[in-house]
């Protein structure tokens, strides 16, 4: 079964700190107002599985080598794909906090790995699953920690990692982005470049006018509520 015909995932990328996870939140209250049926799931997490994979790989107290960090994200992504499957074929919206944009810039430039190994082991986490639409924050790396920073608590493992490991990853999610993103066979569906900077309520608007651009089916129909 393709995805076409089953309700949108929607797939929210950025670097550390650069609010992705409150727009995400953002959206799921806008859509529950506008009674739209939808789950948010979380990369690596989002089933018991994952979330204990998670709790692994974000452990400052580990010191996980790049290949098995690798491999600890796909096995939860590839847990977190059969329930994806299983919301939209019950009729729900799936909004994705992460996903192969995150790999790419984490893994592959991040850590120096492979891209060729990296797109073969989630071609098969994944089975083919690609994103609806993969909405993609942009903040500069000083900004993203700094507001990481502002959260107050201690730093995880991935973002004790150094200036130097997020300067790459956030070069990465800039980098990519700019590819052509014409074919709609990529591995993101469709790539929007939403600028973060400014207030939550100044960047959520950003994130609707594009959802609304191009997904009006579901969009106008949640356009009788207000943010």
């Amino acid at each position: 079964m393709t995805g076409d015909a089953l309700p949108a995932l929607i797939v929210f990328e950025g670097a550390e700190g650069v609010g992705k996870s409150t727009q995400l939140r953002r959206l799921a209250e806008h859509l529950e107002r506008a009674r739209v049926p939808f789950v948010t799931r979380r990369e690596p997490g989002g089933t018991p599985l994952g979330e204990e994979i998670r709790r692994l790989l974000l452990d400052a107290a580990f010191d996980v080598a790049p290949r098995a960090e690798a491999l600890l994200f796909m096995a939860a992504r590839a847990q977190l794909v059969r329930d994806i499957w299983q919301q939209r074929q019950q009729g729900r919206i799936v909004l994705l906090d992460r996903f192969f944009l995150s790999t790419y810039a984490y893994q592959v430039r991040g850590r120096g790995l492979s891209e060729e190994d990296i797109g073969t082991i989630n071609e098969f986490a994944t089975g083919g699953l690609k994103p609806s639409v993969t909405l993609f924050l942009t903040s500069s790396a000083q900004q993203g920690l700094a507001r990481v920073d502002a959260r107050g608590g201690a730093r995880d493992r991935i973002e004790s990692a150094g200036d130097d490991f997020h300067e790459r990853v956030t070069e990465a999610f800039h980098d990519f982005t700019e590819r052509d993103w014409t074919r709609r066979d990529s591995l993101f569906g469709e790539v929007l470049k939403v600028d973060a900077t400014g207030t939550v309520d100044e960047v959520f608007a950003r994130v609707l006018e594009n959802l609304r651009h191009f997904l009006p089916e579901t969009f106008d129909r949640a356009s009788g509520s207000h943010s």
